[in-house]
C-alpha cells in the first residue's frame, strides 16, 4: 500500500511522578525522569483490523487515547490518508471509540441509543442503521433498556453505536474484557462481519492473544511504552524471535480454501494448496485439513487457527491413527523455549505451522532444519478454530 493510504502514527508522551509539574520535559539537564514514557512510531493499514497487543501496563490504552485525542500527547503526528488529525480536537477527528465498560444511556432503549448516535453522525458516508443492526445481530434487542442486557449484548450495542457515528476509524479498547467466553466468541464473529463490510480501519487493543489470532489482520506488539514489532498477523504469529510463540495459547493462522463437505460426519475438507493467481486448489491429501462442517461453497477462503499445543511431529506418515489431519512439511527453524520444551517451525506449501514438543522428543527424532516431517493435528482441536 502506498504511504498516503495508510495511518501514519507517531506519539511521544510522558507520565511524571506526582511531585513534578507535568509540563516539565524530561531532559538530561534537570535530571527528572518520567515514571512512564510512551514512544511509538508506526504505519498501519487503512483497511481491516489492526490489533495492539502487549502486557497490562505497557501503554496500549494510552496510545489509543492519544490517537482519539482523549489524552493530549506531548508530541503527536497522526494522519489517516491525507487527513492530518493530530492538531484537531477530539470531536473533529471523527473517530469512533468503544470502551472496556459500556457507556450506554440508561434512560434510553437500545434503539434510542442507536438513534442518538445516528443523528449525530460525522457524515453520510457510513453504514445505515439497519446494516449495523444486521451485522451485530441486535434486532431483537432494540426495545430493551441497557439494564435488561447481558454484558455481551451491551458491548454489541456499544460497537453498533460507535459505528453509527460514521467514523473514519474505529478504536476499541479491550471491549471483551468483562465478557464470558460464549458471548466473546459470538462478538468476535460479528466483528469480523463488520470488518468485512466496512471500508474503514479498526484498531483493537487487547492483551488476550486468543482474541487477536481470531480477529486481527495486522499486529502491533508493545512493551513498556515501545513498539517491539509489527506486521501482518500470519507472519507475526510464526516468528520465533517474538514472545508470542512462547505463550501457552500460542497459535498460527492459515489461509485455506474449501474443497468439499462430508455431511455424513459433519466435516469440511480444506486445502492449504492455494494458487491465488489462478484460483486453483491443490496439493494432495497431505496438505488438507478436516474441520467441523462449515457453510460455504468449494473454493471459498477460510482462515483456520492451529494451536501449537495441538500439533505433534512424526518422521513417517502414520497409517493407523485416530488423527485425521496429517500434513507433510519441512522444518525451517527450531527454538528452545526452556530446558524442557522446544518450538519447531515447519512450512507446508508456503505457510508456517508451529509445533510445541519436548526437548527430549526433539533430540530423539534428531529434528533439524531442512528435515521432512509429518505434522499430526487433532481434528477435534479444530472444530471451533475456523475463522470464516
Amino acid at each position: 500500500m502506498s504511504k498516503d493510504k495508510n495511518i501514519q502514527l507517531s506519539v511521544e508522551h510522558y507520565f511524571y511522578p506526582k511531585k513534578c509539574v507535568k509540563k516539565e520535559r524530561v531532559t538530561k539537564d534537570n535530571g527528572q525522569e518520567a515514571d512512564f514514557s510512551l514512544a511509538i512510531k508506526a504505519q498501519l493499514p487503512n483497511r481491516g483490523i489492526t490489533a495492539i497487543y502487549g502486557p497490562s501496563g505497557c501503554g496500549k490504552t494510552t496510545l489509543l487515547r492519544c490517537i482519539a485525542g482523549l489524552e493530549i500527547a506531548e508530541q503527536c503526528q497522526l494522519s489517516i490518508g491525507d487527513i492530518d488529525l493530530a492538531s484537531l480536537p477530539t470531536k473533529q477527528r471523527q473517530l469512533g471509540y468503544v470502551f472496556q465498560e459500556n457507556r450506554l444511556f440508561p434512560h434510553l432503549s437500545v434503539d434510542g441509543n442507536l438513534e442518538f448516535s445516528y443523528k449525530r453522525r460525522f457524515s453520510d458516508n457510513g453504514p445505515s442503521k439497519q446494516q449495523v443492526i444486521d451485522w451485530l445481530d441486535i434486532e431483537k434487542l432494540l426495545d430493551r433498556k441497557p439494564d435488561q442486557l447481558s454484558g455481551g449484548q451491551k458491548q454489541r450495542v456499544s460497537i453498533a453505536r460507535a459505528l453509527l457515528t460514521s467514523p473514519r476509524c474505529l478504536l476499541l479498547d479491550e471491549p471483551l474484557a468483562g465478557v464470558d467466553s460464549k458471548a466473546r466468541n459470538l462478538i468476535l464473529q460479528h466483528m469480523k462481519t463488520v470488518a468485512d463490510n466496512l471500508k474503514i480501519p479498526m484498531v483493537y487493543v487487547s492483551h488476550n492473544l486468543d482474541e487477536i489470532t481470531r480477529l486481527a489482520d495486522y499486529l502491533m506488539i508493545m512493551d513498556q511504552g515501545r513498539l517491539v514489532a509489527d506486521g501482518a498477523l500470519l507472519d507475526m504469529l510464526s516468528r520465533l524471535d517474538l514472545d508470542l510463540t512462547r505463550q501457552e495459547n500460542a497459535a498460527v493462522v492459515l489461509n485455506t480454501k474449501i474443497v468439499s463437505h462430508d455431511d455424513h460426519y459433519s466435516l469440511t475438507q480444506l486445502s492449504l494448496g492455494l494458487d491465488l493467481n489462478l484460483g486453483s486448489i491443490g496439493g494432495g491429501a497431505d496438505t488438507e485439513l478436516a474441520v467441523g462442517r462449515l457453510c460455504g461453497e468449494a473454493g471459498d477462503t477460510v482462515r483456520v487457527r492451529i494451536p501449537c499445543r495441538d500439533v505433534s511431529i512424526a518422521l513417517e506418515k502414520p497409517s493407523q491413527s485416530s488423527i485425521l489431519n496429517i500434513l507433510s512439511g519441512v522444518i525451517t527453524d527450531i527454538e528452545l523455549v526452556d530446558g524442557a520444551r522446544a518450538i519447531v517451525k515447519t512450512e507446508v506449501l508456503g505457510q508456517s505451522i508451529l509445533a510445541r514438543i519436548t526437548r527430549k522428543s526433539l533430540e530423539h527424532l534428531t529434528l533439524e532444519k531442512g528435515k521432512s516431517v509429518y505434522l499430526q493435528i487433532k481434528t477435534v482441536a479444530l472444530l471451533s478454530e475456523t475463522l470464516v
